[in-house]
């Protein structure tokens, strides 16, 4: 075929649940994924894929999301109540108020409904036990919002949305990049031009739906708009998403919206790759940071560790990191929290020294042994008694230091003592194209383009500066599926006006 209802440029969840809704609403889906087959579902493949929205408790999201759980199962986890308001105050929390109000309950208010499609659809749900959950008193207490995942994570979740994309008869091109979008003289979208292997096509096409991510993978557009040295940082996934989606839109006269100047980032361990590895997938990142204590090259620390939960600071925390010499910062726990770490820094690949004295790590880092000595012995005078609890805003601080920590501030006194070492790893960008509420895309008029649709990272307008983990998969989830529907719609009305 040269002709669909649908096209779909992108393959990751944002793209491959708005392919699921225009195919579910009667639309014939074509989705074009620019990466050969064995790289596919963009930065969706490489998350832990783990999702934030909205519900009371476990036997609330246990009734229609996480429906395999037992009743053994149920009884050993305690899940905090995470409902809109909960959710609206974590996004605006750590976006300070400047995420677009209506996106936002937008998504807050879909976000439950859209989990419920996604597992009628198959999607199947589980508890994240290793990351979002420590045991007390012989139950799993989660914390921090985004305590549910697809089974298989992120790699999971596209290959169930995919599988279910070609069940119910849509159609996928692999190595196939989108050029250049096609209007006629009302400027009404009537196709795109592609490129694959074969050769340059044009496809015919009644609705597009944008959802191939941001332009984390371009370094020169990092350069240009997150600022210098931004070209240097690592990419935790694709190195497909060059930022296309948006170019095509904007020559086309599309409206640029959100924070360009933002983006999701991470610490990264500093051994990985330039991009994303299929096999190690997000273990790269180091995310046990509020248990130990962060320093710079120079043996400093520079951030408040503890300041609130992982799932509220790792991402900010990723841009400080850019600013530290040699773009890098080094975690440090001794034996009371090695415990605590992740699954994440037992991998083969990370990369760790060891000591049984702080002046042995130092000399093992190769930096200053007295500053570090120094910054250790400065940071274990401070700490003050306190019940310590990894689950919750413990409120066990430091005093008289710039910065302290406020959360969870044990001394650093019980070796043998590990290090990590960790640079900045870019995720995805936060500036992207306006939308309406139907997932159409606006013009520099605030009119929204004929026939054009998009979801997922290149939609501005959700995150500023920060993000509160698990919502990007939900957003893409939730304007995905608005977008599809509404393609599916434009699409099925124009071509019933055309049979007239």
């Amino acid at each position: 075929m040269t002709s669909y209802d649908v096209v779909i440029i992108g393959a990751g969840n944002a793209a491959l649940t708005s392919a699921l809704a225009a195919r579910e609403n009667g639309a014939s889906v074509l989705i074009l994924e620019k990466a050969p087959e064995h790289e596919k579902g963009g930065n969706s493949y490489f998350t832990a894929g783990g999702f934030r929205f909205c519900y009371d408790n476990v036997e609330d999201v246990a009734t229609d999301v996480l429906t395999d759980l037992s009743p053994a199962e149920r009884d050993q986890i305690v899940l905090p109540k995470h409902d809109r308001q909960v959710f609206y105050d974590a996004l605006m929390k750590v976006t300070k108020h400047q995420a677009n109000e209506e996106m936002a309950w937008r998504l807050i208010d879909n976000s439950r409904p859209t989990m419920v499609w996604l597992r009628n659809h198959g999607i199947r749900f589980i508890p994240m036990f290793g990351r979002q959950s420590f045991m007390v008193d012989g139950k799993h207490h989660f914390y921090g919002g985004v305590n549910i995942e697809a089974v298989g994570g992120g790699s999971g979740l596209v290959e169930a949305e995919i599988r279910r994309a070609l069940q119910i008869g849509c159609e996928i091109r692999y190595d196939t990049a989108a050029t250049r979008l096609i209007q006629d003289k009302n400027k009404k979208i009537t196709g795109l031009e592609i490129s694959s292997p074969d050769g340059i096509e044009t496809i015919n096409a009644r609705s597009i739906v944008l959802a191939c991510g941001g332009f984390e993978s371009n370094p020169e557009m990092r350069a240009r708009y997150l600022g210098p040295g931004w070209d240097l940082a690592r990419v935790r996934g694709t190195k497909h998403n060059m930022g296309d989606g948006i170019k095509m839109a904007i020559d086309i006269g599309a409206r640029a919206y959100g924070n360009w100047s933002g983006c999701h980032s991470v610490g990264w361990d500093i051994s990985a790759p330039e991009y994303g590895d299929y096999e190690v997938l997000d273990n790269f990142q180091k995310h046990s940071y509020p248990w130990g204590i962060m320093v710079n090259t120079d043996g400093n620390r520079f951030v408040d560790e503890g300041e609130d939960l992982r799932n509220h600071t790792y991402v900010k925390f990723g841009r400080e990191i850019m600013k530290q010499p040699n773009r890098t910062a080094i975690q440090i726990f001794d034996q009371k929290t090695i415990p605590l770490l992740r699954d994440e820094y037992r991998i083969r690949q990370v990369t760790k020294v060891s000591g049984n004295t702080i002046a042995e790590l130092a000399q093992e880092l190769e930096i200053n042994v007295s500053a570090l000595t120094k910054t250790i012995d400065e940071f274990n005078a401070a700490c003050k008694p306190g019940n310590f609890n990894p689950s919750i805003l413990d409120g066990v601080a430091t005093t008289g230091l710039n910065p302290n920590k406020t959360n969870w501030a044990l001394p650093v006194d019980e070796p043998p003592f590990e290090a990590f070492i960790t640079t900045t790893g870019v995720t995805f960008t936060f500036g992207g194209l306006k939308v309406d509420e139907k997932g159409s895309v606006l013009d520099n008029n605030n009119r929204s383009i004929s026939g054009l649709f998009a979801a997922g990272e290149l939609v501005g307008g959700l995150f500023y500066e920060n993000y509160p983990g698990g919502s990007g998969l939900m957003a893409g989830a939730v304007y995905g599926k608005i977008a599809g529907e509404n393609a599916a719609s434009h699409a099925i009305g124009n071509s019933k006006d055309t049979s007239h």
